[in-house]
């Protein structure tokens, strides 16, 4: 009987998780850049436990206490997958196509982003709004004199008139996306650098989220009628406990 509540508390809690990760791709299907959180297969509890405690290696795990029937989702991870390109005819519109990121100095570290809707500052460096200065290929933070560019596929920006060579827009990858982590303003820091090679730099375009609404709402009806399930059956164990508790009691 009290294997069943674990296991009904267990779907409880992880659908309710799931719908806050699911809640949030939805409100940023609108964010230039914005990749999807995701969370894997679901995992016991005392795995969970396992592994966090730092013994990684399942070859020899011990017990650790008594087993848990909670299962809960095992891992939130983010979707680097390629989001559609729509063009803006913005001049300081850029995206990327391809691995690799362009780099924002933020609050003295550098964090990096696939938004590109960058704007200029009263000192005329390259920004994205809200966050930090646009950095070029050497981390430095890129100033234009004109917003009137053009880009080259590389990221080489050239003023339009003459194609005098100012800047060049930083893109850099990663050897693993999984190792970076998302801070509270949706930037990314950490994960070990590589070279960036195969990408390709469009002007006046930007990279629109890979969260899709539809695919939002069919994982979000889905989860709310798991947990809609699981909480009618914890209500029917319930009345069944209470009803074996009285027989009990008069017996």
């Amino acid at each position: 009987m009290f294997k069943g509540f674990y296991q009904l508390t267990s779907g409880m809690l992880s659908q309710g998780r799931r719908l806050d990760v699911i809640a949030n791709n939805m409100s940023n299907v609108s964010t230039a850049g914005y990749k999807a959180d995701r969370y894997t297969d679901s995992t016991s509890f005392r795995e969970v436990i396992i592994s966090r405690v730092g013994n990684k290696d399942k070859v020899n795990t011990e017990e650790i206490g008594r087993e848990s029937y909670i299962l809960a989702p095992d891992q939130l991870y983010t979707d680097y997958t390629q989001g559609s390109l729509e063009e803006t005819e913005l001049p300081l519109d850029f995206a990327i196509e391809g691995d690799g990121f362009f780099a924002i100095e933020w609050n003295g570290q550098v964090a990096y982003t696939r938004a590109g809707s960058f704007n200029l500052d009263d000192e005329n460096y390259l920004i994205l709004p809200g966050q930090g200065r646009v950095l070029d290929e050497n981390r430095q933070p890129i100033q234009l004199p004109t917003d009137n560019i053009y880009v080259d596929p590389d990221g080489t920006i050239y003023t339009l008139n003459n194609r005098n060579p100012l800047a060049t827009l930083g893109v850099f990858a990663f050897q693993d996306n999984g190792a970076l982590e998302r801070n509270d303003h949706g930037l990314f820091t950490g994960g070990q650098l590589q070279e960036s090679q195969g990408y390709v730099i469009h002007h006046k375009m930007v990279e629109r989220s890979n969260s899709n609404m539809v695919h939002e709402m069919v994982s979000m009806m889905s989860a709310q009628r798991a947990l809609q399930s699981a909480a009618e059956m914890s209500k029917i164990y319930d009345q069944v406990m209470t009803k074996d508790t009285t027989e009990l009691g008069r017996v």
